[in-house]
């Protein structure tokens, strides 16, 4: 077990105690290893409790929320749904009075999933993006994409940011179309590609093989002259992962502020919350999937990647108010 803060939320704070990266409800003031509990040595406390930079102008010292916008006929949980683009930017409307960043994809990553052609994938969501830009609406748009054509299209057209499900290893032109428009990016943990990863979902210390995959794939955006504070990191939960390993990820999300980067979470009606929820269908795993939100909120997580914005956004608040929020301690 790696060293890691001990995530911690609700009011009163105890003496000492420091912000988890910025946050303003969680916090921490001491480091869990194999053999018990320290204070932060060195520069941990710096590196664990600093705020991150901006995020699409929005500061993340609170969960920003996310919300899905697949323009696909398959995607595991809302395939279909909003392939048309009226039924498109319908959605997107709704979703912008909840959500912080509207995440649009046109190819599925679901496990088993095909790929899809460039050229298909730019017929899908290009043309929503600026239907969605035409109609006024504002929210940042983050493309879901892991091929730099698309990503490339998908920026001209709007998009305010890149979410590459491979951390830039698919298409070695992803790091430059990053660079150039110097936008953020989304690394995330996977393994091979959607259509084999869960063949590939074995790991000695899925934690531990995880953080330093992260590492490697920000270095590697930094050599391609990306800016460190334009990196967000992913671990991927269900991308080549069973259950064991997404519980033992989620939780241990606290040791990944040690990549100094923002942490996303992308849990949203994933498999593993119909296991252990006892729910067959992906559209019923909504209170599942509030339940890993919290969770991730309560770890410092900055952006959280869901279907149900509305749902998450009337649980965040909640949950800061009981978390220390000024409204919350004074009782209004």
């Amino acid at each position: 077990m790696r060293p890691r803060p001990v995530a911690m939320s609700g009011w009163p704070r105890p003496e000492g105690a420091l912000p988890l990266a910025g946050s303003r409800h969680a916090w921490w003031r001491e480091m869990a290893t194999q053999s018990g509990f320290r204070a932060p040595e060195g520069e941990e406390a710096d590196l664990f409790s600093r705020a991150r930079a901006e995020l699409c102008g929005q500061a993340l010292d609170r969960p920003l929320v996310m919300g899905i916008l697949n323009i696909t006929p398959d995607s595991f949980s809302d395939g279909g749904a909003h392939f048309a683009l009226e039924d498109a930017v319908r959605r997107a409307r709704g979703m912008s009075l909840e959500a912080d960043i509207l995440d649009i994809g046109g190819e599925s990553t679901r496990p088993g999933a095909k790929a899809v052609s460039v050229e298909a994938e730019i017929g899908r969501v290009v043309p929503v993006i600026r239907a969605i830009r035409g109609a006024g609406i504002l929210t940042p748009i983050s493309i879901d994409t892991r091929k730099a054509a698309v990503a490339a299209a998908a920026l001209e057209a709007g998009a305010d940011m890149v979410n590459d499900v491979t951390a830039l290893r698919f298409d070695p032109e992803m790091a430059n179309v990053v660079a150039e428009h110097g936008v953020p990016v989304c690394l995330m943990h996977s393994v091979a590609d959607p259509e084999t990863m869960q063949a590939h979902a074995d790991y000695a210390d899925v934690v531990g093989e995880v953080y330093d995959h992260l590492a490697m794939r920000m270095q590697a955006a930094f050599d391609a002259g990306i800016a460190r504070e334009k990196m967000i990191v992913d671990p991927g939960i269900g991308f080549g992962k069973v259950l064991e390993h997404n519980l033992a990820l989620l939780n241990a999300l606290s040791l990944f502020h040690g990549l100094g980067a923002p942490i996303l979470l992308g849990a949203s009606r994933k498999r593993f919350i119909g296991t252990l929820g006892e729910t067959e269908e992906a559209a019923d795993r909504m209170p599942g999937s509030l339940a890993v939100a919290l969770h991730g909120a309560a770890q410092g997580v900055q952006v959280l990647r869901v279907h149900d914005t509305g749902e998450t956004r009337q649980a965040l608040r909640l949950w800061a108010a009981l978390a220390g929020e000024e409204a919350g301690r004074d009782g209004a």
